[in-house]
């Protein structure tokens, strides 16, 4: 064994060289001009102000896995990274930092503001993408870009102005999300919902004019303020409550303003509530849709600071909490209240600055819609695009079929400024690709930039083919786009991947990924999601601090089932952990046992050399096929399965009878040292887009290993030949074995204490002579013919055939029926008191279900236990006559 082997392996030294190697050879450039088919994968780009959490780790892990696995397998692979500008979340980092330092940003300017957030990005910008790096991703790093780079800002210019010029871009009013402490409109994303706050539904009269007969109607609402914007009272067309009302006026209380009572369809449900609804439309989105379909006046109530306007008559300046409380006051002052009745609602909060959101009347800008969607929907309904697992094409399918315009203006400084002028001497409204020299309506050149930017979404729509060059036509573009699979979660399906696919159809004629792969949530081991205020948040960098690397991937992967959450649990990193720890030994008693080798020499191969290519190429073909579906747990199973379950356990076992015997012919011996150290390069192989760091160094040490295991040749099937002969013979072996084992551990004897094997099958003998010292090593026992049968004798059953395993000077059968008896008694105990628990109600239906599962699965085992002991019980008392 060469002297440089340590005794472990150490996943921290092995991450740091290889880490270091990798970069200086530059192992992970593309060249476009390379042979083999393209694969390309863009990163999903994580905020700038971000830190590595769980989610991106699986994220980045499971890309990795398929990057790593088609460079090995001959494509021309380019892994493009990346960071996004993150307009909105960066904007409050540097707010605060510079409050922190007790300077408001807004003394700063724009321009001075914009610079110093210019400079975090150089100073601190860089954090996730170190950290990506810890995680081992193969990125080329050559290739990283940031969403305002300037190419890219170029890119995103050339999206509006092509849009706003093809008639798909336009400023109008709409109602928006408002933040009114940002003062700026929100994209869906940005606002997160608390659902069942308590509130209260509350009803007041609207008065009916006394020339339309008079009377009142009632309405309620959970926010009374939003009345003094109201324009209409809606009533359903067929409800004969109201039919005679339709088209009569009401009159406002507080404000000069007659209100129509209008007849709309869609918007009521007469059985709920009076089946009369009060109509905002400046301040409802469904509202807003009534009052485009009826005509209605859309008043805006509120100032940008969130505070009541000058249409809130008296109650102008006020908060719209403080407004609140003051208009129900002053319906009941005039005598207008008619109840209310505890309520909860669903109330939005921005997700950065936690104001309650304002439905929002404002002039911006929007992207129409309906065009972009249609061959978007098109591309994954025949197939150009698949989304894995097929599920989530209904989420997909659900925002693009019921979409609105997209409003793509924000009220922040840092992001993509608006490619669109004003003329202060004419209105003229220029949009170019360049800033414009003077006004192409009245040649002034006093022209003003638009002052807002453009939603991080706008420029992220763009990333499968901004960052090949687009619009320049580059060979980068013409190589790697479309891209082949986007890995991604769940939530960003709509806000992301159908900008994404819409703009790539549209600018590039082509879906921008064959391939969505959706992985599920990471949360902690109950099933809750992982959030600071709950504490159960997982750092990925100090798991990665205590196991390593390759263990912590290892386990993203064996926990990513498609369509299942994983639920989080550090003891299966630990459990990898001590799967490297395994194959480092495996590969110690590689080089223990290498003395002689000749990898040249003669070779003979015995079963277990067969055997083992057999079943190697049985492994690749099925980690090869999970891999081509993204079944990625089976990856991590079937590779954990075959490596320690057939290499380890058998194989290197087996081997030992061929290495050890001074009889067999050195030529036997080579071939057995050369099927070690091959069958060990082929699980490096098939382990390494798992586990880079630990495969890497593994692999430099393997004797004729050449350049690195990352660019070497993924293992094929078909390079292993198959033996059925030999796989049949050598499972009967493996039988005789494991049921000679269980009957020694379920009696507790001892492998050191020799026994004897009686079979009586003249087939089944001559089969097992062939393996007569694997059995005497693996399981303890001497093959005898089976004449007669003897008294006191346990029953082995292999392949069909009854074998006998005499226990007469082997076994105390009276002190182990007083033990047997005394387990059996405990077991049964244990049944009893899991049973009560499980049939009692109350612990039932209150308990959690992880509760009750995991008493359901200590019942099953003691259940289990109970029938083992019992059956050896009655071996034991057959045994003695």
């Amino acid at each position: 064994m060469p002297e440089e082997l340590p005794a472990a392996y150490d996943p921290h030294a092995a991450a740091s060289k290889w880490s270091e190697a990798w970069a200086e050879a530059d192992v992970y450039r593309a060249d476009p001009g390379a042979e083999g088919p393209a694969y390309s994968v863009v990163i999903p780009p994580p905020n700038v102000t971000g830190s590595l959490h769980m989610g991106h780790a699986l994220n980045n892990t499971l890309q990795d896995v398929m990057v790593r696995y088609k460079r090995m397998d001959g494509f021309n692979t380019v892994w493009v990274p990346g960071t996004d500008h993150a307009g909105i979340a960066t904007q409050w980092v540097v707010r605060r930092k510079l409050a922190a330092q007790g300077i408001d940003y807004r003394d700063l300017g724009r321009d001075g503001f914009v610079e110093k957030v210019w400079e975090w990005k150089a100073e601190a910008g860089g954090t996730i993408v170190n950290q990506l790096k810890r995680l081992g991703v193969s990125c080329d790093w050559s290739r990283e870009r940031f969403t305002l780079d300037e190419d890219l800002q170029k890119a995103v210019a050339e999206h509006f102005v092509a849009l706003y010029e093809q008639g798909l871009i336009y400023r109008g009013q709409r109602l928006i999300n408002w933040d009114p402490m940002d003062q700026t409109a929100l994209s869906d994303l940005e606002v997160e919902h608390d659902e069942n706050v308590p509130s209260e539904l509350w009803s007041f009269a609207y008065p009916i004019k006394e020339e339309d007969g008079g009377g009142e109607i009632v309405v309620a609402t959970t926010r009374p303020e939003t009345m003094l914007g109201d324009t209409a009272v809606a009533v359903h067309p067929d409800d004969a409550r109201y039919k005679h009302l339709i088209g009569k006026t009401l009159t406002h209380p507080f404000v000069a303003r007659e209100i129509p009572i209008v007849a709309d369809a869609i918007l009521v449900d007469p059985e709920f509530g009076t089946g009369a609804v009060k109509v905002t439309p400046a301040h409802d989105f469904n509202d807003f849709d009534v009052g485009k379909r009826h005509d209605l006046p859309m008043i805006n109530i509120l100032n940008p600071d969130g505070t009541m306007n000058g249409q809130a008559g008296e109650f102008e300046g006020l908060s719209v909490k403080d407004a609140r409380k003051a208009v129900k006051a002053k319906i009941e002052e005039v005598g207008l209240f008619r109840g209310s009745k505890a309520h909860t609602m669903n109330l939005g909060r921005s997700q950065r600055s936690g104001a309650v959101v304002e439905p929002y009347l404002s002039t911006q800008w929007f992207v129409r819609m309906k065009p972009l969607a249609g061959p978007a929907l098109a591309a994954v309904e025949n197939g150009s695009t698949r989304f894995v697992p097929k599920q989530w094409e209904n989420t997909y399918y659900a925002w693009l079929r019921d979409i609105r315009d997209w409003c793509i203006s924000r009220q922040l400084w840092w992001g993509h400024r608006i490619p669109a002028w004003y003329c202060d001497d004419c209105d003229e409204v220029v949009v170019a690709r360049e800033t414009p020299e003077c006004c192409p309506g009245c040649g002034s050149a006093n022209l003003r930039q638009d002052e807002d930017v453009l939603d991080t979404w706008f420029s992220s729509a763009l990333w499968p083919f901004s960052v090949f060059g687009w619009p320049e036509k580059t060979e980068d573009l013409e190589r790697y786009y479309p891209t082949s699979v986007l890995v991604t979660g769940f939530d960003i399906i709509f806000f992301w991947v159908a900008r994404m696919m819409f703009a790539g159809i549209h600018f590039m004629g082509h879906v921008p990924f064959s391939d969505v792969y959706i992985h599920a949530l990471v949360r902690d081991s109950q099933g809750q999601k992982m959030s600071k205020t709950k504490g159960n948040v997982v750092d990925p960098l100090e798991v990665i601090e205590r196991w390593g690397a390759d263990a912590f991937r290892f386990t993203l992967v064996a926990f990513a089932a498609q369509g299942r959450d994983v639920l989080w649990d550090e003891k299966r990193v630990e459990g990898y952990h001590r799967f490297t720890t395994k194959i480092w030994q495996a590969l110690r008693f590689c080089f223990l046992n290498a003395e002689g080798y000749d990898p040249s020499g003669p070779m003979e191969l015995g079963p277990y050399d067969r055997w083992i290519q057999a079943r190697t190429g049985a492994a690749v073909e099925r980690i090869r096929a999970a891999l081509d579906e993204y079944r990625f747990n089976e990856v991590a199973t079937e590779s954990y399965a075959f490596v320690w379950g057939e290499f380890c356990d058998w194989y290197i076992e087996l081997s030992k009878s061929t290495l050890y015997d001074p009889e067999v012919p050195e030529a036997r011996k080579n071939a057995v040292k050369h099927t070690l150290f091959s069958t060990m390069g082929t699980i490096v192989q098939l382990l390494h887009p798992m586990m880079p760091f630990f495969t890497e160094e593994v692999w430099s040490r393997l004797p004729g290993s050449e350049g690195w295991v990352t660019q070497s040749r993924f293992p094929v099937a078909a390079d292993f030949p198959s033996d059925p002969e030999t796989l049949t013979e050598v499972a009967v072996l493996q039988a005789a074995i494991t049921e000679i084992r269980r009957i020694r551990g379920e009696m507790q004897i001892a492998m050191r204490k020799p026994m004897r094997l009686l079979v009586g099958d003249d087939h089944l003998l001559e089969l097992l002579k062939n393996h007569a010292r694997a059995l005497k090593e693996n399981a303890g026992v001497s093959l005898e013919r089976l004449t007669e049968r003897p008294n006191g004798a346990a029953t082995a059953v292999v392949s069909g055939v009854e074998c006998l395993l005499p226990l007469q000077g082997v076994v105390d059968f009276e002190e182990e029926l007083r033990r047997l008896d005394k387990v059996i008694a405990k077991a049964e105990k244990d049944i009893i008191q899991l049973d009560k628990r499980l049939k009692n109600p109350r612990f039932v239906s209150k308990a959690p279900q992880h509760v009750v599962d995991e008493v359901q699965g200590k019942r099953d085992v003691a259940q289990t236990r109970l029938e083992t002991l019992t059956a050896s019980r009655t071996r034991i008392v057959e045994a003695m006559g």
